[in-house]
């Protein structure tokens, strides 16, 4: 693996962490929040570009299977970052100073709306990716031979997470922001900081275990389905 690589995946590493650094908006003000955005979507662009080939790709891609949940993940993926990108130009009032903020209710619902299923999307997008990404730590590592006791380490400590995920879900009250409900119940950041970004990253996690082994039972399903 070439310095390029390594160098896109810190840009995605970046990105991701901006976006649940995003979320703390009550934590960070809004200029703070403005700027992670803002760096975000730089990221995003350049995450685009190197990545431009995967789009030329799409009428080649087998639709079926793991070829068609990436598509379709990633054309969700696209709705909202575009969605949180015009709902964030339009609400801006540190960074945009071309135009004067909208001060619309709804417009700010939509952008939290966004920004949450836009955590779980990536977990999504991450999931189908953790194949490459455990290959990535094994080659950083040096690990070249398998071992049943760190494989069902691994496996184990991915359980807990993701239920620790679960559990997370209902101490941020994910269903209500996933489904735009109006609700008071927010993180209380003056009790803890730290708290709700071991919750965010634990249900990014819960839905990166349900992706990974989802597409795992299809795999398995599938070769069982097969004619000898």
């Amino acid at each position: 693996m070439n310095s390029v690589f390594f160098l896109r995946l810190a840009f995605d590493v970046i990105a991701a962490s901006l976006l649940v650094f995003g979320l703390s908006y009550w934590w960070l003000g809004n200029t703070v929040h403005e700027i992670a955005g803002t760096a975000m979507f730089l990221l995003l662009i350049v995450h685009n570009v190197f990545n431009r080939r995967f789009y030329g790709k799409i009428a080649r891609t087998r639709w079926q299977g793991r070829g068609l949940a990436n598509i379709a993940v990633t054309l969700a993926l696209l709705i909202a970052m575009l969605a949180l990108l015009v709902t964030s130009v339009l609400i801006s009032n540190a960074l945009s100073g071309f135009m004067p903020p909208y001060d619309g209710f709804s417009v700010r619902q939509i952008h939290v709306l966004a920004a949450y299923w836009a955590l779980i999307i990536v977990a999504v997008h991450l999931g189908l990716r953790w194949p490459m990404i455990m290959g990535v730590a094994r080659n950083i590592c040096g690990i070249s031979k398998s071992n049943p006791v760190r494989s069902w380490a691994l496996r184990l400590i991915a359980l807990v997470i993701a239920v620790h995920g679960a559990w997370s879900s209902f101490e941020l009250g994910l269903g209500t922001k996933l489904a735009m409900q109006m609700t008071l119940d927010w993180w209380n950041f003056e009790d803890s900081v730290a708290g709700f970004f071991v919750h965010c990253f634990a249900i990014a996690g819960l839905y990166m275990f349900l992706t990974y082994y989802t597409m795992k039972w299809f795999q398995q399903r599938k070769r069982t389905a097969m004619p000898a």
